[in-house]
């Protein structure tokens, strides 16, 4: 907090929700950077000396900024601080008790983000070995998964819980930092004195905080609402039966065409109980743009005129973390923070062109350079996985963007004209650095993300980042990751584009227009409440509570391997090898990898492929380990044993499935001793002697 509250010096609480996340990236990333260059091991004993030097830190921050009579802590807004901690905490008991409905760690993708807190659970270095490619180590973007785990090791709590407890701590975050951000932004913007001025910041930013955390978009609206009822009006059956997840899979699905996408946002993400890294991210995204609004502020009140500021050197380490985290989001920050910077830099120097441009090349520069340097421990061990790019082939149809995105980007068009309008003199005088200078620094920054977010809705209609999924998905990856950014931006805007309009504007047509903005905005809460209803059925009703244990699935869809994979969590230190049956993404196999974070030889054929990108190496692996359970020489398989140093060999219900008769249980019994047999089962575990 005396760090936040020097940043957020503008704000009314002084940053005082940003801190929270700014604690997090602070001392979760310096446990990272340590272990990471070998310098520590990643224990929970490490976790806590990081953290207690960073509170000595902090200590040492506080007592300085008393003495220079700075005031860091917002106590003359208690009151505030009190409220978003109410909100805080709301946001995140709904989340939880919805979770305790559908908490397993089963399903989607859900085996691969458990699976990798469970293998950084059980390592003391990082990266921690990849639990489906045991020749190698997690290449992939595994900070979000890190940060939960570290979070996990610093609390002394056990990944079963903390995997459900991590999505919905974040989900909360994506409430109240929106509320607090735009609440602030109103703040500036509105007269302390005007009319309705307490209520309308509040309203604004409890409106983000919905937009970002509970909204849905309009294809809800339309489709599960609008066109049935004209339908019905009509007298035509409606012949389609909306499903939660086709908001997300709108377009290339309805109408069917080849180009398949993706465009998710948050409240998907946090009913479906995804803990991806985009997901996680969300919280230092937040941060981010909190961040670069307290930077415009500061810039405003011509409080901060050095090139390199503490602003810049946060918002510079936040991207290289967003390397590790989820590096889309380092380039989508990279080019917001860019705008911010230039837009702030025409302000600063008033019709000195060459000073704009020079300025920000070297903050460009700085940033590009600090956030490749605090993040090589990653990148020099990290394979990208990009192909390059390509121009797109295949384009959206219009109806279908103004859907998805047409309510954001009229609302925040409506304040962009507004402003054009008012400022049209300068305009006509061609004196820009004057017309950024008379807009307000809340208008200002609503423009900036909101132009950004359109921007990140364009691009995949232009060019694509070429993978794996280049037949018949090319776009699907691109469109996820830039327009989920969108969404989160588009959200922020809104909220504060919203009720500005509606308190600064005179005219009844405008104020009209923005009340049925904000009742669209609302109507797409919808989602919400219909999703809930589809995933976590029944949960109108308390007594159907099943907790936040992530395993449960384990007794319900694996029951003769359940005891077995208990008896590996329970009993097996470090990450040796366990052999178990590889098969496809997206399945059950991978179960004993995923639920204890023992490497095997080769798990979810697809996401390793993307990892690895060398098929012939993946399917070279997948026919040795159908020779060693399968094989009738017992040389060749221990042979293959010792080739992929495998500790000991899970014989369980997939594998009897996937090899059936062919199983050869005699020549695995020769390769050591069973150290654990099953009561009720044929599922046993056998130690490679």
């Amino acid at each position: 907090m005396p760090a936040a509250g020097l940043l957020f010096s503008g704000f009314q609480d002084k940053g005082w929700m940003f801190s929270k996340v700014f604690g997090i990236a602070v001392t979760g990333f310096v446990t990272w950077f340590l272990v990471a260059v070998g310098f520590l091991p990643f224990t929970m004993p490490v976790c806590w000396i990081v953290s207690g030097v960073c509170m000595v830190v902090s200590f040492g921050l506080f007592v300085r900024n008393t003495k220079k009579g700075i005031d860091t802590f917002p106590a003359k807004n208690w009151k505030l601080v009190f409220w978003e901690e109410i909100l805080f905490a709301a946001a995140f008991l709904i989340w939880t008790y919805l979770a305790g409905f559908h908490p397993e760690a089963y399903g989607t993708e859900k085996f691969m983000d458990y699976g990798f807190m469970e293998a950084m659970m059980r390592s003391d270095i990082l990266p921690a070995k990849d639990l489906w490619y045991s020749e190698g180590y997690i290449n992939y973007y595994y900070g979000g998964q890190y940060f939960a785990v570290f979070l996990t090791k610093l609390s002394g709590t056990h990944v079963e819980q903390t995997y459900n407890l991590m999505r919905t701590f974040v989900a909360a975050l994506a409430f109240v930092l929106p509320f607090s951000l735009v609440y602030q932004m109103i703040s500036d913007r509105l007269p302390e004195k005007s009319s309705g001025y307490h209520k309308m910041r509040t309203l604004a930013g409890i409106s983000a905080g919905l937009a970002v955390c509970f909204a849905g978009n309009m294809h809800y609206v339309i489709y599960s609402k609008v066109l049935p009822l004209i339908y019905k009006l009509r007298g035509i059956d409606w012949d389609y039966s909306y499903w939660f997840p086709d908001s997300t899979r709108y377009i290339g699905f309805r109408p069917d065409v080849p180009d398949k996408t993706i465009h998710e946002f948050p409240c998907y993400s946090f009913v479906l109980g995804d803990l991806h890294a985009h997901v996680v991210n969300i919280m230092f995204v937040l941060l981010m743009l909190g961040m670069l609004y307290a930077w415009m502020q500061s810039l405003k009140r011509q409080e901060n005129e050095k090139i390199i500021s503490g602003y810049l050197v946060l918002g510079s380490f936040l991207l290289g973390m967003f390397r590790w985290t989820n590096f889309w989001d380092f380039i989508i920050y990279f080019v917001v923070m860019g705008g911010v910077i230039l837009f702030s830099n025409i302000i600063r120097y008033s019709g000195k062109v060459k000073k704009v441009f020079v300025t920000t090349i070297l903050q460009a520069v700085f940033m590009y350079a600090v956030s490749y340097i605090v993040i090589l421990p990653f990148t020099l061990r990290f394979k990208s996985m990009v192909d390059g790019v390509a121009l797109a082939k295949d384009h959206s149809l219009l109806y279908q963007l103004l859907i998805l995105w047409g309510l954001p980007t009229i609302l925040c068009l409506g304040l962009i004209l507004s402003l054009l309008i008012e400022k049209k003199n300068l305009l006509a005088k061609r004196k820009w650095s004057l017309f950024l200078k008379a807009i307000r620094t809340p208008d200002l920054f609503a423009v900036i993300i909101a132009l950004c977010a359109m921007g990140l809705v364009l691009i995949p209609e232009i060019v694509y980042v070429r993978d794996i999924y280049e037949n018949g998905n090319a776009r699907a990856n691109t469109m996820f990751k830039l327009t989920y950014e969108a969404y989160i931006m588009f959200g922020i805007a809104m909220g504060y584009v919203i009720f500005r309009m509606i308190s600064c504007t005179r005219k009844r047509i405008t104020k009209g227009f923005y009340i049925l903005g904000l009742l669209l905005l609302l109507s797409t809460l919808g989602f919400f409440v219909n999703s809930s209803n589809a995933w976590f059925g029944g949960w109108q009703t308390p007594s159907y509570y099943r907790g936040l244990y992530a395993l449960g699935y384990l007794e319900t869809d694996f029951p003769e391997d359940a005891d077995a994979i208990y008896w590996l969590k329970e009993n097996i230190q470090g990450s040796p090898v366990v052999l178990e049956a590889n098969g496809d993404s997206y399945t059950g196999y991978g179960r004993v990898s995923a639920s204890t974070g023992l490497p095997t030889v080769l798990g979810w054929y697809v996401h390793e492929w993307l990892w690895r990108k060398d098929t012939a190496d993946l399917n070279q692996k997948a026919s040795d380990i159908e020779l060693i359970y399968t094989s009738a020489d017992p040389t060749l398989v221990q042979e293959l044993l010792e080739q992929y140093n495998v500790k000991y060999i899970f014989v369980g219900a997939q594998e009897r499935e996937k090899y059936a008769d062919r199983l050869q249980h005699n020549v695995i019994g020769q390769m050591g001793r069973v150290v654990y047999k099953s009561e009720q089962s044929d599922t046993y575990i056998l130690e490679v002697s």
